[in-house]
């Protein structure tokens, strides 16, 4: 098995891996050393895209905020070949739980986001990222798992025109090159590319969402943005934290996993999911597949997805997740996945 071809960012932008590798745990459940070697083989197996955040690490604080991008930087000043990466940055929005981020005052105008870049070029040593992402929306609205929107007049914070107005001069600063945007929504993104046509302003190349077999959401109002805009998907949380791995049923906390650690993250754990995931592992197993390189698979086989990122604390997690990407399923498989789907769709939406 070869692994998949790249796709392009966007509609000119470069080529990417079909495999991204996500920085959320280095810092916290990972060291600087670990982060290393994680690039190390990441770049072996073929991996030319990095995504990392100011925000990052996961779960935030202001002790470690930042620490990813550090790790990035000391291990490109020690590596060098900069030009052969495509190295993708998040601005975070306003969030009452970050109080410590640029002063409290954190938000998607020009000087928040020239401050943001040029600390993440700071800390990352590099002058400029491939592709700058907006981390979530300004304006109040659902995501994060959120259902049942609701508007909030007069709450919307930055408009979205305001926040392209200043990405287009940070891309003619040469900061950044191009921009993208995460837990949008239809609406949200229809938004940036009305502005982008309308106003002459750049872009949007990629929409980073979460999608996952627990999680087809993207599929319902996005996917087909994603194809007809040119705005492929960026996929995280590809694993739903690792609970598709199958390494947490029936109660299982490992020691040192992510959500025996964090016990805040519950959005892939559940009734519900708990019964979504038995029968992924079983569909796996009957296979002969590893359940967490079959969940993978899938998502990398969307026609709509440019690239997942995949996050993992230890190497052997790591080279298993690589491996992924030169798996292909089976029609059998795949039909076995879609009769799970329905059976309780998006179960962790």
């Amino acid at each position: 098995m070869t692994a998949p071809p790249p796709r392009r960012l966007g509609a000119n932008g470069p080529e990417v891996s079909r495999v991204c590798l996500g920085t959320m745990t280095w810092g916290e459940q990972n060291s600087e050393a670990e982060a290393h070697a994680q690039l190390d083989l990441a770049l072996e197996a073929g991996v030319n895209f990095i995504d990392t955040a100011e925000l990052y690490p996961v779960p935030p604080r202001s002790e470690t905020q930042g620490r990813s991008e550090e790790h990035i930087g000391t291990w490109l000043a020690a590596r060098g070949g900069r030009d052969q990466l495509v190295l993708a940055g998040k601005a975070s929005a306003r969030a009452s739980w970050l109080p410590y981020l640029r002063d409290g005052q954190a938000c998607l105008d020009l000087p928040n986001l020239r401050r943001a870049v040029q600390d993440s070029l700071r800390r990352m040593r590099t002058d400029y990222l491939d592709l700058y992402q907006m981390h979530w929306p300004e304006r109040k609205t659902n995501f994060f798992g959120e259902l049942g929107y609701r508007r909030s007049e007069g709450n919307d914070g930055v408009p979205i025109v305001e926040t392209l107005q200043a990405l287009q001069k940070l891309v003619r600063e040469g900061l950044i090159r191009y921009i993208g945007i995460s837990n949008e929504t239809p609406w949200g993104v229809l938004e940036y590319l009305r502005y982008a046509e309308r106003e002459g302003l750049p872009r949007i190349v990629s929409i980073q969402n979460p999608y996952n077999l627990l999680n087809r959401t993207f599929e319902i109002g996005l996917a087909e943005i994603a194809q007809r805009e040119q705005t492929g998907l960026l996929a995280y949380s590809p694993l739903g934290f690792g609970v598709l791995s199958g390494k947490y049923l029936n109660g299982a906390r490992p020691e040192g996993a992510r959500l025996s650690l964090f016990q805040q993250f519950q959005r892939y754990l559940g009734e519900r999911a708990e019964q979504a995931v038995a029968s992924y592992v079983e569909l796996a197993r009957e296979h002969s597949l590893d359940p967490a390189q079959m969940a993978l698979a899938y998502v990398h086989s969307r026609s709509f997805l440019t690239s997942t990122i995949i996050g993992a604390t230890s190497m052997e997690q790591l080279q298993s997740d690589l491996d992924s990407a030169r798996l292909q399923l089976s029609d059998e498989v795949l039909a076995g996945i879609e009769r799970i789907h329905l059976g309780d769709p998006n179960p962790c939406p």
